[in-house]
């Protein structure tokens, strides 16, 4: 490849990255004067590239917006990152309802890349070993997680038809203040102006959603992963679980992480000793009490349950079994 055409790719590159990229910024990245910009720009543009020229003081050249252009041209870097996004993606669960999307978009990237760097591709794939089973969560809708993003972008109300996890339907009005991924979701949070309420709904049981006229102001500081694991946190489940644990917030969620339990540091009691070290608050909401003995073991610190009493038996029963498994010998021979 000669010179003149690898610059004339090159500048290619930098304007499909978006934005308007000025003339002298082009003739400093690319090495020549801002004449021989020019004469590039008009080497695209006579190959059906639409380049356009914005003039004013923010001025320069950029492609036309929505233009999509053949072929993929990618470093080795910038192959193995689609690549593994692509993968990743899949695995976590975070896909769209097209379920073969990021599949058949990998076999795209792979098609254009050049046999070498295909087969190092290739290999890196091929090797790769996760540490958990693939996301098998419930995608979104692709027009509804657009339309929502679109919604929280520009301030706008948005309506929405949902499927609750009993059944029942309903259509309303969300201002919707971000999105989230978590565990494999997709999330979206805001303000039901009917009721007066934050929200969190399940993009997945979204089932149809269109932008309202009009816009709102979200609330200054807000953070919408904060209000997702909140709501999850507090959701109703069958039992309610209170507990008082010695150890920071920051130690306790090693093993009981936000989005399962509601931890809040209690002021200090004054004194000296170790009954004077920090406790902190624990509400739990859980469908199962069975696994919470072993975690609060692992936990490793002193605890009082307050409620509900059957979560003492269960931890007393437990501590009876790792005693009966302590005291075991093992077989001679």
């Amino acid at each position: 490849m000669t010179r003149p055409v690898a610059r004339v790719l090159t500048l290619l590159e930098f304007l499909q990255s978006g934005g308007v990229r000025s003339v002298p910024e082009l003739a400093d990245r690319l090495g020549v004067d801002e004449r021989t910009v020019r004469r590039y720009v008009g080497h695209l543009i006579d190959l059906g590239v639409p380049v356009e020229s914005v003039r004013g003081r923010y001025g320069g050249y950029r492609l036309t917006s929505g233009y999509r252009m053949p072929p993929l041209m990618l470093s080795d870097d910038e192959a193995l990152a689609v690549l593994l996004g692509l993968v990743a993606g899949q695995r976590a669960g975070l896909m769209t309802a097209t379920g073969t999307a990021s599949e058949t978009a990998a076999a795209k990237v792979r098609r254009v890349l050049p046999e070498r760097l295909g087969r190092r591709l290739d290999a890196v794939l091929e090797s790769l070993a996760f540490t958990a089973p693939p996301g098998r969560s419930a995608a979104p809708d692709s027009d509804v997680l657009l339309s929502v993003a679109d919604a929280v972008r520009h301030h706008r109300p948005v309506s929405i038809r949902y499927t609750a996890a009993d059944g029942r339907r309903s259509e309303r009005t969300l201002h919707p203040y971000g999105l989230v991924a978590h565990s494999g979701r997709w999330y979206v949070t805001g303000a039901d102006p009917a009721i007066g309420e934050d929200r969190t709904f399940r993009l997945d049981r979204i089932t149809g959603a269109a932008i309202l006229p009009g816009s709102f102001e979200p609330p200054a500081a807000l953070d919408p992963a904060e209000r997702v694991l909140s709501g999850l946190a507090t959701a109703p489940y069958r039992h309610e679980v209170l507990l008082r644990v010695r150890g920071t917030a920051e130690q306790i969620r090693t093993r009981l992480p936000a989005g399962i339990a509601l931890v809040r540091e209690l002021p200090p009691s004054g004194g000296t000793g170790p009954e004077t070290e920090s406790w902190s608050r624990v509400e739990l909401r859980v469908d199962r009490l069975d696994w919470l003995p072993a975690v609060l073991a692992s936990l490793d610190r002193p605890f009082v349950i307050e409620r509900p009493e059957e979560l003492r038996g269960l931890v007393e029963e437990f501590a009876a079994r790792l005693a009966d498994s302590a005291r075991r010998r093992p077989l001679p021979g």
